[in-house]
């Protein structure tokens, strides 16, 4: 009897046959255009971000074109039609470890100009450092009249998880299809990889960073701030997956405007100090997640930092947040911040304070504004994902003070005002002349005014 562990089973989307990159590509963006095509909400969630309209995707794979003397050949074209409006965009794929080139970009980009198409839309493993954000540099004057997009598989897998985990495709046999996609993108052969490695320069810029002798200008210290970036970005897909909501880097308005600046000015900072900075911005969260990466001290860091109630004594207000982490690690970390302090608070573990809440009030008679709670781990060496690497022990330590800490606290809001029990009580007058003067009403010492007849 033949061994039915060898069979393979039949899929939507098989992942048998592919044998290099140029399959890997095909197989992918079709996989991808069609099921953009045949499940509405996914579709939708892809689309709406890039400027399409709400409308009737039609999807095609290698179409040619001419541009000038270059005959090009995209990897996908995808149109929505709303009414008389018709939006397209023509689509670029990597799978693997195959970058994206400027170069052939800007190609594309020269076609959508000339055919009055409106966007590119590039796909690869490579991860932009914020949300908007591309990852290649390209002439900003070929942007004027078509808008440039990119997705990292990673991002596409994400969102189809959350679809999935929303339970957001109403139709069973659309999920059925979307399930099968996402099957697909988590083979190997697929070619969708996640995000594994520092690169290149990790190992000498760690010990450059080590050793003080890192410099801002070092090209392998900005590639590394640039990987570190990625890496924040990854974190919040990854977020994204286990709790359903849009998690993104928590970057300000001028850091997303600026990137080089944003970058250098990153690079300066690790040059400097030796220590990664980043953040995570998770919906409803009582402030966002700060992660930093000392890498002197081979010591990650996950920390937020939250207002403290503007009422009550100093322990009443420290009592508000430990009541909140009851079920939190005993390793945890809280900093108390008194309003005008200078300089850092004491730092002490929930297991001091669950003994000695005092501990972590410096003076008592000063208003202590905020509390910054924290998490910490020994960092990983290894430039890879594999188990003791850096890019595993962020990964670990986000989750587990997500986990830990930032799911369990609530901002502060003060309680609701109660109604006064000192309201003045009646006073019952048995003779009162008709003609009390308006002046004796307003000065509100009698409730009522009894009006009786004179005396005869």
């Amino acid at each position: 009897m033949t061994d039915k562990q060898a069979w393979e089973r039949a899929r939507l989307i098989p992942v048998s046959g592919i044998t290099g990159p140029d399959e890997q590509e095909r197989r992918g963006v079709s996989a991808l255009l069609a099921v953009i095509n045949s499940v509405r909400e996914f579709g939708r969630a892809i689309t709406a971000p890039l400027g399409a309209p709400a409308g009737i995707p039609l999807a095609y794979i290698e179409v040619p074109f001419t541009s000038g003397e270059k005959k090009l050949r995209p990897d996908g074209v995808l149109q929505v039609k709303r009414g008389a409006t018709l939006w397209t965009v023509l689509i670029e794929v990597k799978t693997g470890a195959n970058e994206l080139k400027a170069a052939q970009v800007e190609s594309y980009l020269d076609v959508a100009r000339e055919q009055g198409f409106n966007a590119v839309l590039t796909i690869s493993n490579q991860l932009a450092g914020a949300p908007g954000e591309h990852p290649l540099t390209v002439d900003k004057r070929k942007l004027r009249k078509v808008s440039l997009h990119h997705l990292s598989w990673s991002q596409i897998r994400t969102e189809a998880l959350v679809e999935q985990g929303n339970r957001a495709v109403s139709d069973p046999d659309q999920a059925w299809i979307l399930a099968e996609f996402i099957r697909y993108l988590e083979h190997p052969r697929s070619g969708a990889a996640e995000f594994e490695d520092m690169g290149a320069s990790w190992v000498a810029v760690r010990e450059a960073a080590r050793g003080g002798t890192l410099q801002p200008a070092d090209k392998g210290g900005i590639d590394v701030v640039r990987r570190y970036e990625q890496l924040m970005s990854f974190a919040a897909m990854r977020l994204s997956r286990e709790l359903g909501v849009d998690v993104r880097p928590a970057l300000s308005r001028g850091e997303m405007k600026d990137p080089d600046r944003r970058l250098h000015a990153a690079a300066a900072a690790l040059a400097e100090t030796g220590i990664l900075s980043g953040g995570l911005r998770v919906p409803n969260a009582a402030a966002p997640i700060e992660v930093t990466a000392d890498l002197r001290a081979s010591r990650i860091r996950c920390s937020m930092t939250v207002d403290a109630p503007n009422t009550g004594r100093a322990t009443t207000r420290l009592n508000w947040l430990l009541r909140q982490l009851r079920d939190s690690k005993d390793h945890v970390c809280i900093e108390a911040t008194a309003v005008r302090q200078h300089g850092k608070g004491a730092v002490r573990t929930l297991a001091e304070l669950r003994e000695t809440p005092k501990l972590a009030i410096d003076d008592s008679a000063r208003e202590l504004r905020a509390f910054t709670v924290s998490l910490s781990a020994n960092a990983g060496t290894k430039r890879g994902k594999a188990r003791g690497s850096f890019v595993t022990s962020i990964l670990e330590t986000v989750e587990n003070f997500y986990a830990d800490v930032v799911q369990h606290i609530k901002p502060w809001t003060p309680p609701p005002v109660k109604v006064r029990d000192d309201e003045p009580q009646l006073v019952e007058i048995q003779d009162v002349p008709q003609q009390a003067s308006a002046a004796d009403a307003r000065t509100g010492n009698i409730r009522d005014l009894v009006q009786t007849s004179p005396p005869e």
